[in-house]
């Protein structure tokens, strides 16, 4: 159901081009809302509903907080929390209702059933839009939307609709009413969705299929070999999966006037796991540190009070991205090391340089486990595996035969997550050698798409990792 609704994108788009450039500017945020919301019904049409329940409900929450700026301030908190518990709430439901269960029948010995609740494609990213309105125009950084269509359109934009990256309504809110179109921008579109689209189909399937291999069997089957292999392969591929979707969703917007911000800055050559985060996930890791921590008190509290902070908000970062022990391991193991390079360690880390690059990269690595693994106790054994032999070869059949089917589409990956094409883009040269280079990199781009189309036809493998949050 997910991939029919990337299928139905790729089929329809270009009518949806053709119609919105064809209208006046004033049909043109109906033409991408009423599309928005088809290419969000084809591929959950009964959760179409709840989309504009929320959209509906969050209009008039925006409306009613910014009324509360002439009342007391008391009200206007009142109504801002209310909005804020009825969308965490929906949220909450969809996403946590079966995790709190099984967690109330562990701890008090119940038997409460309830049936698995489907989770609806993005709702954990179209919530947090709204949460973002609704606390910017409680701090007056923008005035209530009284255009419900425009606020729809924010809401429910499908390019970053299913799998962000979290927009700002303040980074958006004057584009909604106007913006610029350029045959430039708009070829720079074409050409961000197709290195996005390249970088998911091309990389990160194949590179997904490797890491599914190693995580299927046993850790008592496992080298330690193919353990490497396995979150290697893993690592690249989730980088590759949601830094791939992120360019299609910043391609898209192009296309169409919008400019979003980046959402990875090659975060896997960091120096310390605190440039990591500001390098991976962008959108979230702002949103969190602007509508979290910063209001908890952020940096500028006592010690404790800063490692309280930032327990906070791991744990939540590591809750958002799914009702699982692992994904709050994960989260708190990140605000571990972060606490702890506040307290020195990411001084010690910048002194031994070149060094500081692979220890970052090996916590990663670490960190990927527990979010790749269905249960800790999985996790933990796997990670054993990677540091042990457990008796068998360093490198078994298994180990070598995945090698020795991607090991090309690992050294391309290593290659292209790291900013050595950008910098090469960057060199001047004469103006015919200038016309050399674009007419090759023309012709690379219709290469890569014609990859792309082969691979789609002949393969069935095609998940999207950040679908499911």
């Amino acid at each position: 159901m997910v991939f029919s609704s990337v299928i139905f994108l790729f089929f329809f788009l270009p009518l949806v081009l053709a119609l919105y450039f064809a209208v006046p500017f004033k049909f043109k945020n109906t033409i991408l809302l009423i599309f928005s919301l088809v290419f969000y019904a084809w591929g959950e049409p009964r959760y179409v509903v709840l989309m504009i329940v929320s959209i509906l409900m969050n209009y008039g929450f925006g409306l009613w907080v910014d009324r509360a700026e002439h009342d007391n301030k008391k009200k206007r908190i009142a109504v801002l929390t209310s909005a804020i518990i009825i969308n965490i709430g929906l949220l909450g439901f969809f996403k946590y209702a079966n995790f709190f269960v099984d967690v109330m029948n562990a701890a008090l010995h119940t038997n409460v059933h309830l049936e698995p609740v489907p989770l609806p494609i993005g709702i954990s990213f179209y919530t947090f839009h709204a949460l973002s309105y609704l606390i910017d125009v409680y701090r007056n950084k923008e005035k209530a939307q009284r255009n419900l269509f425009r606020l729809a359109l924010y809401i429910t934009f499908f390019p970053q609709l299913v799998a962000g990256p979290i927009i700002r309504y303040n980074a958006v809110a004057e584009q909604l009413r106007k913006r610029v179109f350029s045959s430039i921008q708009f070829a720079e579109g074409i050409k961000r969705f197709i290195l996005g689209l390249s970088k998911k189909i091309l990389l990160a399937n194949p590179l997904g299929l490797a890491a599914d291999t190693v995580f299927a069997t046993s850790t008592m089957d496992l080298s330690t070999g193919s353990a490497w292999i396995g979150i290697l392969a893993y690592t690249l591929q989730i980088y590759f999966d949601f830094s791939g979707y992120s360019d299609m969703a910043i391609g898209l917007a192009k296309m169409f006037g919008f400019e979003f911000a980046e959402n990875f800055n090659y975060p896997y050559i960091s120096k310390s796991i605190s440039e990591f985060w500001r390098r991976w996930h962008i959108s979230l890791g702002s949103w969190f540190r602007d509508y979290v921590y910063i209001p908890l008190g952020g940096s500028r509290v006592t010690p404790w009070k800063i490692y309280r902070n930032l327990f906070i908000v791991w744990a939540l970062t590591g809750f958002w991205h799914g009702a699982s022990w692992t994904f709050i391991a994960w989260g708190l193991y990140y605000g571990i090391l972060i606490a702890l390079e506040k307290a020195g360690l990411e001084r010690l880390l910048a002194r031994i340089y070149p060094l500081n690059h692979v220890i970052v990269l090996l916590l990663v690595m670490i960190g990927w486990v527990f979010f790749r693994a269905d249960n800790f106790g999985y996790a933990a054994s796997y990670i054993h595996t990677m540091f042990a032999t457990r008796g068998l070869e360093l490198f078994d059949s298994q180990a070598l035969s995945l090698l020795s089917l991607n090991w090309f589409y690992f050294a391309i990956a290593i290659v292209v997550a790291t900013p050595v094409f950008p910098k090469l883009r960057k060199l001047t040269f004469s103006k015919s050698i200038m016309g050399f280079r674009n007419i090759g990199a023309l012709l690379f781009y219709f290469f890569l798409f014609a990859e792309v189309i082969l691979y789609l036809i002949n393969s069935t493998y095609n998940p999207f990792l950040y679908f499911r949050f």
